[in-house]
């Protein structure tokens, strides 16, 4: 019996199964997934101040970590004001089983991200930042000269910020 492996289609993001079917390793699922107990699960709040967030991580074309990784601290970040913003693009073109960020083929590099993130910066009145990104092992430099437009662009919006980067 073999299972038929999805073609990897630029832009497309897979996860789960699809993600995880490439990898020679196979890991077989339980018969039945245990329950977390009540004091793990996390209820995702939803508050005016998370929509705005949102609002504004789209209104600029960004993505953060925080969605595309499922972080179960996304309610209390972004009730909070904070966010890790997620640059070149939402597919990894790793598969990292313990990461929820989508693997496949990615699109080329927006020329306007390193604008969209220091004007979504700005908006959003933040002095501290963490930009990171998935891995882009398309990318002869894995992108390096994409961070380096980030962070000039996001000082000259916002001269004061602090800047974390979590280069992959």
């Amino acid at each position: 019996m073999t299972t038929q492996v999805k073609r990897v289609v630029q832009g497309e993001k897979l996860r789960g199964a699809e993600k995880m079917a490439r990898i020679p390793v196979k890991v077989i699922p339980t018969e039945e997934i245990p329950r977390k107990p009540d004091w793990l699960r996390v209820r995702m709040p939803s508050s005016p101040e998370i929509a705005r967030i949102k609002k504004t991580l789209r209104d600029h074309k960004l993505a953060s970590v925080c969605e595309e990784a499922n972080c179960p601290n996304l309610g209390e970040c972004f009730s909070n004001g904070t966010a890790t913003f997620m640059i070149m693009g939402e597919i990894c073109t790793r598969r990292c089983p313990f990461c929820d960020v989508a693997h496949g083929r990615p699109n080329a590099l927006s020329p306007d991200e390193p604008k969209n993130l220091a004007a979504a910066i700005r908006d959003m009145k933040l002095k501290y930042v963490v930009i990171t990104s998935v891995d882009r092992d398309d990318l002869k430099d894995g992108g390096a000269q994409h961070f380096i437009e980030c962070i000039n662009e996001t000082r000259k919006e916002s001269p004061n910020i602090e800047i974390e980067t979590l280069v992959p």
